[in-house]
This record gives structure tokens, C-alpha cells and sequence, in this order.
């Protein structure tokens, strides 16, 4: 039997990318269909899956969500999509909660394919296992292979879903009151029975959650989001089909130990795989099935990830392996001239140019707009209330760097019209404009936990490493309002990984002032920032005191449109001097960013740099000695 799965799409339904207004070869579900088409063909029998976040992620999807909405009956861009390439079955991920429950249920209502969750919650129930899911937490499957002895044979296959508890808090509100979570382990432990006792004959978790190494103690079920390894440790399950953090297993992507095995894909002995994101690579299992006196039992396997396309040579712009399934791109015609009329609306005029190529090692003009917009939208809102007499501060950090996004995936607008598609590229995500008000010593805390960001540095050495490649972009926070330097001699005070203090007497953080003098640890401030992060998602401190109310909510997005309308044409400004590396005689460190970064070198010569050719992915390396 022949799996097949697809993961975090975000929105690609075809090959394009709307922020740079030019077709893509590396994304998209019309490509993957060929590659669906071919694995199918390959095989008697095959079941196709897809795990989830793939309402999210493209202008198109927002929209699809939150401009033009869905009428009745109408059937949403990607759930058509997807009826045409004819999955089997599908599970929600986290991002498919960000546009609110009313609307996820428009969009799957046009599904042909049973949708699983086992941990999204309306009703919670004594147990977990007498909750009122908002889907089936798991379904059967019924289908006809051929046995060696050229016999027909019926299999059963049961398939559960789940994904991060985290996703009710992250999303809070738009799902506060409507919606509660699980943890998904505790889920598929309180679900499995009543699935086995269906008496399948395999059993496939359809997890969106990532691999990561072995957790301390078990309880850690709500507030971790990789927790496909003590899933698979769960007896009753026989294959996972993983996803949520954007890698590829089996491969390098993943380390080695504690159950981990990249090379044969398993997880704690049982096979899985991730296929990547945005409709990267297809996953394709083949298992050999045997019958003996308990049933069937997987006997052997073999895994492997397919792509869509490669880079001919670093700095190569990607080339299809596979083209884009005709159909798909019929189907999905009219709603991609749509969205190009969406994204081509005018906003104003943009007088030089903004980009994220140096967002992780110096201030950037990108988020001083984002870090002006946010603030402005918050002080209009607190106009005589009592936080009004606070300092206003905000948090904003880049979210498009590189990292598993390639050499590609970096924000570059050039001066000239400002239009919607280059918001979106600005400010990819659907969060609510959000304020806390937080203490001198909470704002200390905050900039540590995304100081984690970067290695520790030994002084003296040279070409050392700078980031730490698993710690996403979109968790380094910078606070516009403050000043500070970061201390790269100094071990992380926080656990990259997960938040938890791991080093209590470490700062990284010195020389934190507030208008020039030290920040007072008592002294109390505004922070405007963002649904996600206000409700502690990447690890950040959980405020002792709720969001503030602001009144009818805002998404981010739109907060920066009203703000760049006002201001247009957006005037040349450098960025604001937020902060800086303390100084490191003799030590240099490497970092690596587009090559399209070249123009703007002259942007860092605050450090002595050089750069070093592109690395073996086409990232342009620069050594910087601080």
C-alpha cells in the first residue's frame, strides 16, 4: 500500500508568488498533482492526506477570508483544489484556525474528503474521550488490494487527527468561548480505543506536529508543538504522517537520536515523514503489509520525498522537475485573476527601498514602519483611558529571513507605487493589532527570550557561526522605544527550543535604556504588538495581566495600510538605532542572507565585513567582525 501526503501549503494553489508578482516553480498543489498523478500510477492502491495549514498563507487566502468572503454554496479556491486532486482524507492545522471558526466551517463545508481532529474542541467532556470535537476525531477507510497470491483483499484503515493545543491560544481571539484544545497526545490516548476497537487493520496519525528530541516529562503535552516522537511512542498507532514546522523527514532537516532515525525515516521504530511546505515535496510510503494470526502488520517500508523542483547551481533561480496539472490551473483561474485585481490596489508611494536582508543583525527600516503603525493604531485606541499616561513601546519582528524559505524568501520592495501585494509581502500574517502592559523587568525578559536567536560567541575566535538555524525569524522581537546592546559572550538565559529559563543568572541584554537613562525594572509601559504574541506563542513570557481591550479588532495588516496611506508617500528614514551587538575585538562571526543583498552592503558598515561567495544553497555568506 502506497501513501501519499501533502503538508502546510499555505494557500500555493499553483505555482505563483503574489508578493513578487511572477510565477514560482518551487510551490504550488497544481505542481505537486503531477507528482500525485505519477505515484498513483506507479501503484495498484494508493491513499492520499494532507496535514493541515492550507487556508493560510497567501493573499489569496486572506482574501478569500477576510475581503471577499464565501457566498452560500460557494466552494473556497483551495478545498476546490483539492476536491480535484482527490484526497483521501485531511486534518486542520493551527493556521486554518487564524480567519475564526465561522469561516473555517464555510471553507471545509465544500470538502470531499473527510476532515479528522481529535483534540479541536466545542464541548469538554469529563474525559477526553466524551469531548464534542468540532470534526470526527478519526474515520475508517475501506479499501481493495491485490495479495501476493494475486487475491483480492479488503483493508481497513484508520486514520486520527491532531494538532498543538496551543493552537486555541495562539488564535484566542478569534476562538475564545467557541473552541477549547486537548493536548494531542492525551487526545489520541483517550481516542484510540474506540478507533481499534473498529478493528482496523492500520492505523495512520495524521499529526500536524513536528519531530523534536525527547522531552523531559511527559506532561509537557499543551505547551510543546513538536510532539510526533512521544506520539509515535503511543501503542495502537502503526504510521505518522507529520508536518507544522516546515521540514523534511526523512533528511538532514532533523537530527539523529533519542528515536530519531533521519536516514530510515522512523519515529520511535514506526515509520513517518514531513514533506516539507508550501507544496515542496510530495511524501510517498510504501508499506509491505503481512497477515499473520493478530492481523496485519506493516513488515516493511520504504520512504521518500519527492520534489517539485531544484536549484540547477547556487544563486540558480529553481527549475520544475514536474508540470503544473492543467486542470488545477483551469479550476483555479478565475480565482487567481481575482486576487491579482486584490493585490494590485493602490496604497501610495513608497520613496526608497525596504527589505529584511539584514533584519537578524541590525535595525531595518521595514519594522520601524511595522513598529509606527502598530504603535499609532494602539495610541489612537487608549484616547482617554488611563494607559494613555504610559509610554508606548512596540514589538515587531521580521518574518520573511531566509531560513527554510531559501535564498528567496526575503522581503524586497522597491521605491515606486506602494500596492496591496507589497503589504502582503510586508505583513504576511492575519493577527489582531494587540497591547500589554507589561513592567521594565517583563521587557527584559521578553528581549532575552529573542536574544536566543544567536549562538554564543566566544571572543577571540574567528568565522563562528552567528544563528541558531532552528530559532524562526518571526520570534526575534525587537522593542522600537528602547535601546539596548546584546551581549553575545553570554549563554541564552532561555531555551531556544522551547522558552524555559534554562540559564537563571545569564543576560544578554545590557545597557537597556529607556530615553536615554537605564530602564527601571518598576516602572510600567504600553506594548503594542500582535494577537499571536500577546497570547505568548514562541515561548515568550505569559504577561501576568490580559491584553488590553482596544475596542473593535484591528488584523496588523490593516493597521499598516491606514498608516502608510496617511504617510504616503513614505519618506526615506533610516532605521531607528534600536539596538546593536556589544563590541568583540578580534571575533568575527559569519552570517548569511540573499544575494540580492549585495546593493545594500553599504547598510552595515557599522561592522567591518567581507563576503564569501554563496554557499552550497545560494545564500550569500558574509563574515562580520564585531
Amino acid at each position: 500500500m502506497r501513501l501519499l501526503e501533502t503538508t502546510d501549503l499555505h494557500g500555493h494553489i499553483q505555482g505563483y508568488d503574489y508578493a513578487a508578482n511572477a510565477p514560482s516553480a518551487s510551490v504550488g498543489l497544481a505542481r505537486l498533482a503531477g507528482l500525485i498523478a505519477q505515484a498513483r500510477a506507479e501503484v495498484e492502491a494508493s491513499l492520499l492526506f494532507d496535514n493541515g495549514d492550507f487556508l493560510q498563507g497567501t493573499p489569496m487566502m486572506q482574501y478569500w477570508a477576510q475581503v471577499r468572503g464565501l457566498g452560500p454554496g460557494e466552494i473556497h479556491p483551495m478545498i476546490a483544489a483539492m476536491n480535484a486532486v482527490g484526497y483521501d482524507a485531511a486534518t486542520p492545522g493551527n493556521h486554518d484556525f487564524n480567519f475564526g471558526l465561522g469561516f473555517l466551517r464555510r471553507a471545509l463545508a465544500g470538502a470531499r474528503f473527510p476532515l479528522v481532529c481529535a483534540n479541536a474542541v466545542r464541548r469538554v467532556g469529563a474525559t477526553p474521550a466524551e469531548d464534542e470535537t468540532l470534526l470526527p476525531p478519526w474515520t475508517i477507510l475501506e479499501r481493495e488490494l491485490t495479495d501476493s497470491h494475486g487475491a483480492r483483499r479488503k483493508l481497513r484503515i484508520g486514520v486520527i487527527g491532531c494538532l498543538p493545543a496551543q493552537f486555541v491560544e495562539w488564535d484566542r481571539i478569534h476562538l475564545e468561548g467557541q473552541l477549547e484544545a486537548r493536548g494531542l497526545l492525551a487526545a489520541a490516548r483517550a481516542h484510540l480505543p474506540a478507533l481499534r476497537a473498529q478493528k482496523p487493520d492500520l492505523v495512520i496519525a495524521l499529526a500536524h506536529t513536528g519531530i523534536a528530541a525527547a522531552l523531559p516529562l511527559p506532561e509537557l503535552d499543551c505547551d510543546n508543538e513538536n510532539l510526533a516522537l512521544p506520539l509515535a511512542r503511543i501503542e495502537g498507532i502503526d504510521v505518522l504522517l507529520c508536518g507544522h514546522n516546515h521540514l523534511c523527514f526523512p533528511g538532514p532537516d532533523i537530527a539523529e537520536g533519542g528515536g530519531i532515525d533521519p536516514v530510515r525515516g522512523t519515529l520511535a521504530g514506526k515509520p513517518a515523514m514531513i514533506p516539507g511546505r508550501w507544496g515542496s515535496h510530495l511524501g510517498v510510503m510504501d508499506l509491505t503489509l503481512e497477515e499473520g494470526p493478530a492481523g496485519w502488520r506493516i513488515r516493511d517500508f520504504r520512504t521518500e520525498l519527492r520534489a517539485i523542483s531544484r536549484r540547477p547551481a547556487p544563486g540558480c533561480p529553481a527549475a520544475p522537475l514536474v508540470a503544473e496539472d492543467t486542470g488545477i490551473l483551469a479550476l483555479n483561474a478565475e480565482a487567481h485573476r481575482e486576487t491579482l485585481r486584490y493585490t494590485k490596489r493602490a496604497i501610495g508611494t513608497l520613496t526608497a527601498p525596504l527589505h529584511s536582508f539584514f533584519s537578524q543583525i541590525a535595525p531595518d527600516a521595514a519594522l520601524s514602519l511595522v513598529a509606527e503603525a502598530q504603535a499609532a493604531h494602539v495610541r489612537a485606541r487608549l484616547i482617554g483611558r488611563p494607559q494613555a499616561e504610559l509610554p508606548l513601546l512596540s514589538a515587531v519582528s521580521p518574518f520573511k529571513c531566509g531560513g527554510r524559505g531559501g535564498p528567496d524568501h526575503y522581503l524586497e520592495l522597491p521605491p515606486g507605487p506602494l500596492t496591496i501585494r507589497h503589504i502582503t509581502d510586508l505583513y504576511a500574517f492575519p493577527n489582531v493589532v494587540s497591547a500589554l502592559e507589561l513592567t521594565g523587568a517583563e521587557l527584559r525578559d521578553w528581549l532575552e527570550r529573542a536574544a536566543g536567536m544567536f549562538r554564543r560567541i566566544t571572543p577571540g575566535r574567528a568565522d563562528q557561526q552567528l544563528l541558531n538555524l532552528d530559532f524562526p525569524c518571526y520570534n526575534f522581537d525587537v522593542i522600537a522605544g528602547l535601546t539596548y546592546e546584546i551581549d553575545l559572550t553570554q549563554p541564552a538565559r532561555f531555551s531556544p527550543t522551547d522558552g524555559r529559563l534554562r540559564n537563571g543568572s545569564a543576560r544578554r541584554i545590557r545597557d537597556l535604556r529607556f530615553q536615554g537613562a537605564p530602564l527601571d525594572p518598576q516602572a510600567r509601559f504600553i506594548l503594542a504588538t500582535n494577537s499571536y504574541r500577546s497570547a505568548g506563542a514562541g515561548h515568550f513570557i505569559r504577561p501576568q495581566r490580559p491584553a488590553l481591550n482596544l475596542g473593535p479588532a484591528e488584523t496588523s495588516f490593516d493597521a499598516l495600510i491606514t498608516h502608510l496611506s496617511a504617510t504616503s508617500p513614505v519618506p526615506r528614514t533610516p532605521p531607528r538605532p534600536i539596538w546593536r551587538f556589544a563590541p568583540m575585538p578580534g571575533t568575527s562571526v559569519l552570517f548569511r542572507t540573499s544575494p540580492r543583498a549585495a546593493p545594500f552592503l553599504g547598510e552595515i558598515d557599522a561592522y567591518r565585513h567581507e563576503t564569501l561567495g554563496l554557499d552550497t544553497q545560494g545564500f550569500l555568506r558574509i563574515r562580520l567582525h564585531l
